[in-house]
């Protein structure tokens, strides 16, 4: 192997910017940074603020000579669920996260009803969840982290990042349950 050779993730960290410009993520890492912001919550108008609170915090850690995330693309998704955590405990939660998804999702975008009714019904019971439960299932689920990535990223045991997907998936479950959407 190459000593020299940066993986692609790596972005700001190869050779001080990536090859699109200064730009420290690529078009990838941002849809996967706005996914996350949005099913932590965030509204829509507040989704460029978040990705480029994202892109600062990657280039303050770079200019500051610190060491580069193994997994930028990881490092990027717990910032960035950090930063929904943050925005819910200063709105207060004001809005409920079906509606925000409601308003997310695109005109053009039809499903059946039925679908429509499960994603609500998921959303309520996302907003239902304590913060750190909430912040694992997407960081599981919607990120698509391995439990070791995010046991790491938000310096916690795996077992304990386990726990917290195992209690919140069985409340949502119960949540459906109790729907009655499933």
């Amino acid at each position: 192997m190459l000593r020299g050779r940066v993986r692609r993730d790596q972005g700001v960290y190869a050779g001080g910017t990536d090859r699109a410009g200064d730009d420290p993520l690529d078009a990838a890492q941002e849809r996967r940074v706005r996914a996350v912001l949005a099913l932590g919550g965030v509204p829509q108008s507040d989704l460029p603020d978040g990705v480029q609170q994202v892109r600062l915090r990657l280039l303050e850690r770079a200019a500051s000579g610190r060491e580069a995330p193994r997994d930028v693309s990881a490092w990027a998704a717990v910032v960035a669920s950090n930063l929904a955590m943050d925005w819910h405990r200063a709105k207060r939660r004001q809005e409920r996260l079906g509606e925000r998804l409601a308003a997310l999702r695109a005109p053009a975008h039809t499903s059946g009803e039925e679908t429509s009714l499960l994603s609500l019904a998921v959303a309520r019971g996302l907003d239902e969840l304590p913060a750190a439960q909430r912040q694992v299932v997407v960081l599981r689920f919607f990120a698509d982290l391995p439990v070791r990535a995010i046991a790491e990223e938000l310096g916690i045991p795996e077992g304990t990042v386990k726990s917290r997907l195992h209690t919140a998936v069985r409340a949502l479950r119960d949540r459906l349950h109790e729907d009655e959407v499933v």
